[in-house]
């Protein structure tokens, strides 16, 4: 993947195919390269140009000592720019679905329609306090074991189905024990991108055709929040994919891909 310069900060992406353009965001501490397992082929194969990135704070993109949901979008706009992809489809998860929101807010004319996943306007009380103690374990220098921390990332990101099948959940856990980017990368940047911020009133105010899709055992952003957010944002549509947790984009991949192909193709001759 090469780095291109952004506003600069350099940013780790890749590109695929031709047609258009369609923008994937990823969640907190993800690399682009999660959306090329199941999502990226799919959409090549359907006639897309498809890029992908690291976000600043994994490296080799840039890793200054603060990243903030400013410095988030404006990256996702100046790498439309740079690449001369806009205006075009853009689809985040988790935080890169709150991203891909305010990209939508700030900067309409660089997104043709958005597809937002496992979001929320607000965070719930649980999210809450898992922000607040993973902030106070990082701030201890608490190191939890790879096992545990393992386990314990695979309860809160995935289906109850898919942890009650004991071959799909070894192959999770598996990956889950692999260290984190920014625990391979050495000194990680932090992330003040506002998670904790209410945006139900901005999001009243967005224009961009959107689809907002929820999974029904997601824990961090519970389908309850994506509903909402669906609620409020003008015309939005909303789906929901069962029996997946907050990594329903890869445990459901066949139907998180037919919305995504659905939706990102409606109105094309």
């Amino acid at each position: 993947m090469p780095l291109i310069d952004v506003g600069g900060v350099r940013l780790n992406y890749a590109e695929r195919g031709s047609g258009p353009a369609v923008l994937f965001l990823s969640g907190t501490g993800a690399r682009g390269r999660t959306w090329h397992l199941h999502q990226v082929p799919v959409l090549v194969e359907a006639g897309y140009r498809v890029v992908t990135f690291d976000t600043r704070g994994i490296a080799p993109s840039d890793t200054p000592p603060v990243v903030t949901m400013p410095d988030l979008v404006a990256d996702a706009a100046g790498l439309i720019e740079r690449l001369g992809l806009g205006p075009c489809r853009v689809a985040g998860s988790s935080m890169g679905a709150r991203v891909a929101a305010e990209l939508c807010l700030r900067r309409p004319e660089l997104v043709d329609r958005a597809v937002l996943m496992a979001t929320f306007g607000r965070p719930s009380a649980f999210l809450s306090a898992m922000t607040t103690g993973e902030d106070a374990l990082r701030d201890a220098g608490t190191k939890l074991p790879a096992e545990y921390l393992g386990a314990v990332r695979a309860a809160l990101n995935l289906s109850p189905r898919t942890l009650a099948d004991d071959r799909a959940a070894q192959d999770w856990l598996d990956i889950f024990r692999l260290p984190m980017p920014e625990e391979a990368d050495g000194a990680a940047s932090r992330l003040d991108a506002d998670a904790d911020v209410d945006r139900f009133t901005a999001y009243a105010q967005i224009a961009v055709p959107c689809l907002v899709l929820g999974f029904a055992d997601d824990l961090i952003a519970p389908a309850r929040g994506n509903r909402d957010v669906a609620a409020v944002i003008p015309g939005a549509r909303y789906a929901e994919i069962p029996d997946a947790g907050h990594y329903g984009y890869l445990e459901q991949p066949s139907l998180v891909n037919a919305e995504l192909i659905a939706f990102l193709s409606e109105g094309q001759s």
